[in-house]
Formats: C-alpha cells, structure tokens, sequence
C-alpha cells in the first residue's frame, strides 16, 4: 500500500457534523495541518467524503 500524506487546506467552519467527525478520524483538527496513512479502502473512502477540504499526496 501507497503511503498518503493528507493535508487540510480548508476550513472545517460550516462544514456537517459528520464531515467534522471525518476530519478528526483522519486525525486533522487545523488547517494546513498533514498526518500520514497508508492508502487503505478505508483511508481512501474517508479522504473522498471530505475531498473539498483536504489534499492528498502520495509520500514516496
């Protein structure tokens, strides 16, 4: 599996309870804040619920 560098680029003000819950799953709780995760289904499901929020970058 890829690892996945996940960056929050937008604020999470007025976003749903559940795109805030997504966000704090993934283990971003600021902006411009990065956390690293292996590229699993369940990583990618996440990061394509919240996709306008954050950038996903592959970490070679």
């Amino acid at each position: 599996m890829a690892k996945l560098k996940i960056t929050q680029v937008r604020s999470r003000i007025g976003s749903s309870k559940v795109q805030k819950a997504t966000l704090d799953t993934l283990g971003l709780r600021k902006m411009h804040q990065s956390v690293e995760r292996e590229g699993t289904p369940s990583v990618l499901g996440l990061v394509q619920a919240v996709r306008h929020l954050v950038t996903v970058e592959e970490v070679k």
